[in-house]
């Protein structure tokens, strides 16, 4: 497999574009795409949820986003350190009968010496917003990278 740049270990410009990074795969909402930024052997905790390799990952995203409709994210760099960066992020999405939710957590990633992902850690909670309360409207536009999302 290719490396997939930036590479640790990592500095404040090079951890913030592998956020970057990821953040525009994820808003893509394509699975196989968003997998490719992950070792074969990827070890992953979601919320409750315990996965292990790209097959896993893929289907995991595709049921994720046949339930969270219209998935918008934003990510933010809390912290890095060698091969290791901390991530804070926000989404938005609506389910099936229309309710919209805004889910907050924090991330914890660790990367091989080819820039692959070898294992995330996902801690996330959901809030319950109206439709006029959202602010995640798509793809992060160029004006706003880089500059840190609010809480609220």
């Amino acid at each position: 497999m290719a490396a997939r740049p930036p590479l640790p270990p990592f500095t404040r410009h090079t951890a913030e574009q592998k956020v970057q990074a990821a953040e525009d795969a994820w808003n893509t909402r394509d699975p196989h795409q968003v997998a490719l930024a992950y070792s074969e052997d990827s070890v992953w905790r979601n919320r409750d949820t315990f996965l292990t390799g790209r097959a896993e990952i893929v289907a995991f995203l595709t049921a994720k986003w046949q339930r969270e409709l219209d998935y918008a994210l934003r990510k933010d760099l809390w912290t890095f350190d060698g091969n290791r960066i901390a991530v804070r992020f926000q989404y938005e999405c609506r389910d099936a009968v229309g309710r919209w939710w805004r889910s907050y957590g924090n991330e914890l990633w660790e990367f091989d010496g080819e820039g692959l992902m070898t294992r995330r850690e996902a801690s996330i909670d959901d809030v319950r917003i109206a439709e006029r309360q959202r602010r995640i409207l798509g793809p992060r536009p160029e004006a706003e990278r880089g500059r840190a999302f609010p809480v609220q």
